[in-house]
């Protein structure tokens, strides 16, 4: 009886297997079939119980699931199945990880955008409110500084995007050319701005910011016919004849043809300044060089330094006299102090160094005066105004605040997302704000005072390397009675995140 028994129900399990039978089971392979199905109909196994696969809807692809992972499978939850991953990128429709990253990543931006849009953004604090933040400075709980930064805590949480029209005496190159990078002046009044043309080269022009205003979306940019097909390495203002009169730029080698440092007169772009005149324009040939820095201390005048491949050039744009400080590695971000001439640089080993140049050129390590230590290559370095702290940001994606007097770490800023890239990093000292643009695509800002990130900007177009967003910060964009916000160049459009006075929850 137990021997018949089994075979009956060995009997009853292939008549349910033969009902499952398909005949696509040992159909012969054709290459124009999808992927997907093949998974589908290859491994039944891996399917869950079918009567859930349609309850899912497309906003669960963002939400990670509960289910337990399987090495080198994919779950589903739209169809609540298991996939294979491929390794490649040969197949037809294949599943990678980069994939379902990117699209797990598209997923989250839309999200945050729609939040955005509809304006669902939690405070930047719990519990914290602008009614709060006045009755604690009216009791004398704040003082005033705490209190400015506060309500600028409040008012970065209730920042709207609004895009800006960038009007141009020559019609037919605005909205034609991706930015690559936008550097504000000393006073917010103007940026420049690098942008990427069809030949493969670059274009610059400078962008008057006069015109913005709350309820001004309108720009003036003007372009002047320089180009190179070399890469732009680094950017910054320079004040040679009087604040922020020149450009300098930082342009990579190619092949037989040396790199060079070029200060561009701002005059050069039309109506930039009507106050301006013609000024001097300079190019020093240099070899591959990766930042730049200019000094405004007095006792260094109108010298400009350039980081390059284990070594850093300090050069005086008048006579041209020049000095060279030999380094283990490649220097890849650099900033003046303005109280001292000294030179900070940051570099690819991680290491962190200053260098005081008013003494003669040196080899070995001697001439370091403070030696500071990151895990991976620096890509940017900020000093706050008093001198004591230095900000660093590597590409492991960590940021830094270094007390120099004690030569110790004392904050470190959590989420900027980077790998390999050279972002900068601004802060915004008399806002209490830290602002970052991450690999990601999305702009990140901190307390500076605790390092609390209070808000994650996405990016209005879809992420990828070459449309990695360039803002500007400042509570005077436009100069003294400028308007405060934030700028986003990315590809084309320009973008305004204004301060929302109509938000109830906002100061």
């Amino acid at each position: 009886m137990k021997r018949n028994n089994w075979r009956s129900k060995e009997k009853e399990g292939w008549s349910n297997r033969r009902q499952t039978y398909h005949p696509n089971h040992y159909r012969r392979p054709n290459h124009h079939y999808s992927f997907t199905e093949r998974c589908e109909q290859e491994e039944p196994w891996n399917s869950l119980n079918a009567s859930t696969s349609n309850s899912g809807s497309s906003s669960e692809v963002c939400h990670s699931s509960p289910v337990p992972e399987l090495p080198g499978f994919y779950y589903d939850p739209e169809k609540n199945r298991y996939f294979r991953l491929l390794p490649g990128h040969n197949n037809y429709n294949p599943l990678t990880k980069e994939s379902l990253q990117y699209k797990e990543m598209e997923c989250k931006r839309l999200k945050l955008l729609e939040e955005e849009e509809m304006q669902k953004k939690k405070t930047s604090r719990a519990g914290l409110n602008s009614s709060l933040v006045l009755r604690k400075r009216q009791l004398g709980l704040f003082s005033s500084t705490n209190y400015c930064r506060l309500v600028h805590e409040l008012k970065v949480n209730c920042m709207q995007r609004r895009k800006v029209e960038i009007r141009s005496p020559d019609s037919s190159v605005t909205g034609t050319n991706n930015f690559k990078l936008i550097v504000a002046d000393t006073a917010c009044e103007r940026i420049f701005t690098v942008n990427d043309v069809e030949h493969g080269g670059c274009k610059y022009g400078i962008i008057n910011l006069s015109g913005l205003g709350k309820d001004s979306l309108m720009v003036e940019m003007y372009d002047n016919l320089y180009f190179t097909n070399r890469k732009v390495n680094s950017v910054c203002w320079a004040s040679l004849t009087h604040q922020d009169s020149h450009v300098k730029l930082c342009l990579m080698g190619i092949a037989e043809t040396p790199g060079c440092a070029s200060l561009l007169p701002a005059s050069l772009f039309s109506n930039s300044n009507p106050g301006d005149q013609p000024g001097m324009l300079c190019s020093f040939k240099i070899s591959t060089a990766w930042s730049c820095a200019w000094c405004l201390n007095p006792q260094a005048d109108n010298c400009f330094s350039t980081g390059l491949m284990r070594r850093v050039l300090v050069t005086n744009a008048m006579t041209g006299h020049r000095q060279t400080f030999g380094t283990s590695s490649d220097v890849l971000a650099q900033q003046f102090a303005t109280q001292t001439p000294v030179l900070y640089n940051g570099c690819r080993s991680g290491e962190v160094f200053s260098i005081d140049i008013r003494q003669r050129s040196r080899r070995g390590h001697s001439w370091k005066a403070v030696r500071l230590f990151h895990d991976s290559a620096v890509t940017s370095v900020r000093l706050l105004q008093a001198e004591y702290y230095l900000m660093a940001a590597d590409m492991a994606g960590k940021i830094k605040l270094w007390d120099l007097r004690a030569v110790k770490c004392v904050k470190q800023y959590e989420g900027h997302h980077n790998e390999h890239a050279t972002l900068p990093l601004q802060i915004n000292e008399e806002e209490g704000l830290v602002t970052a643009v991450g690999q990601d695509c999305y702009t990140r800002i901190w307390s500076l005072q605790d390092a609390h990130l209070l808000r994650m900007i996405p990016s209005p177009h879809p992420s990828s390397r070459d449309s990695i967003p360039s803002v500007v910060f400042s509570s005077r964009l436009g100069g003294s009675r400028g308007v405060p916000g934030l700028l986003m160049a990315v590809k084309q459009d320009l973008y305004h995140f204004s301060y929302n006075s109509d938000n109830p929850s906002c100061p």
